[in-house]
């Protein structure tokens, strides 16, 4: 028996159900012929962008930056050593349905294998999201974990992306996670302020309001034209106003923002909604994204040419994930 009240389908439903799914559309959509993708690898991890976010994409341009993060391509299917499926150890760090317990006083929930857009580089892509999900049974199982674990004091809400979820559901576990007085702190780590702003309505912000516990929300921008878009900021101004805290985590991606200037932009785009760069992560070795990664010693030189432009605090710490270690890895 569900113990909450579904809704009607509401307008970010309606625009992700009629997500760009089909790889020759989003080419008809922005001009491109030619063969350019590859209808293979989108079988292997299928196509998934809304047209708002392709809204911000160059017409005509096989290289722009917003594109390369979700074009399926035949690089994508080549075997490289090193990239695999669990590239920072997820499997082995679940302790119950979607629950993930790696760092001291943390837990992350997998929320849904559900995302609003199919990032070509996700270090999820080969996770077994119907073998472990917490929503199963209404959350009785990652509850009952958190209760009996008074050290966890923040709860991280990822997937897939959480806020593919409907404003019943995250309200039906906030009212029970309320009432665990040793959790001090939210997190959601989502993709949706950028790639469908929409999802931060009247319903979603009425959702944060009955949380007790102070929330974090951390967006996933890669780009500064990611951010160039008005319902883009008017989302993330909504977040701002209802004391959400927002940063930024963004993985270094060859062809998309590989250089001083890209993310000397991305830094200063952020900030001007009031969202700090948070960690600029080295790319997770995932099995079928070997061409998106960055030498570690160019990913230190870009980030070296950022402190010699940027303040301090627009600097975001460039960190790997690296399997069994209780917390980021400091790269530089």
């Amino acid at each position: 028996m569900l113990l909450y009240k579904q809704s009607p389908v509401v307008g970010w439903q309606r625009e992700l159900a009629g997500a760009v799914r089909d790889p020759l559309a989003l080419m008809q959509a922005l001009g491109l012929g030619g063969n350019g993708m590859s209808v293979d690898a989108a079988r292997q991890f299928r196509l998934l962008v809304p047209y708002s976010y392709i809204a911000r994409m160059k017409h005509g341009d096989w290289n722009d930056p917003l594109l390369r993060q979700v074009l399926p391509l035949d690089d994508e299917l080549q075997v490289v050593e090193g990239f695999h499926a669990d590239p920072v150890g997820d499997n082995q760090a679940l302790v119950a349905d979607g629950v993930l317990h790696k760092y001291h006083g943390r837990v992350l929930l997998v929320t849904t294998g559900a995302c609003a857009v199919h990032c070509r580089y996700c270090f999820r892509r080969h996770f077994p999201y119907s073998d472990s999900n917490p929503v199963k049974g209404e959350w009785e199982g990652a509850l009952a974990y958190i209760r009996t674990n008074p050290d966890v004091c923040e709860v991280i809400l990822s997937g897939g992306d959480p806020l593919t979820l409907a404003d019943e559901r995250l309200a039906l576990f906030f009212r029970q996670l309320n009432n665990i007085s040793h959790v001090k702190r939210v997190r959601f780590h989502t993709r949706l302020p950028v790639v469908l702003p929409s999802r931060i309505d009247a319903g979603f912000l009425q959702v944060l309001a009955s949380i007790r516990q102070q929330v974090v929300m951390v967006i996933h921008a890669n780009h500064a034209q990611e951010l160039a878009a008005d319902d883009v900021r008017q989302a993330l101004a909504a977040l701002h106003s209802a004391g959400v805290t927002l940063l930024n985590q963004a993985v270094l991606l060859r062809g998309v923002n590989d250089s001083v200037q890209a993310q000397v932009d991305l830094s200063e785009a952020l900030f001007a909604e009031r969202v700090l760069p948070y960690y600029l992560h080295v790319l997770d070795r995932v099995a079928g994204a070997a061409h998106f990664e960055v030498a570690e010693t160019e990913a230190v030189s870009i980030l070296e040419g950022m402190r010699q432009q940027l303040p301090g605090f627009l600097v975001p710490k460039l960190v790997r994930e690296v399997v069994g270690e209780k917390a980021k890895t400091p790269v530089c």
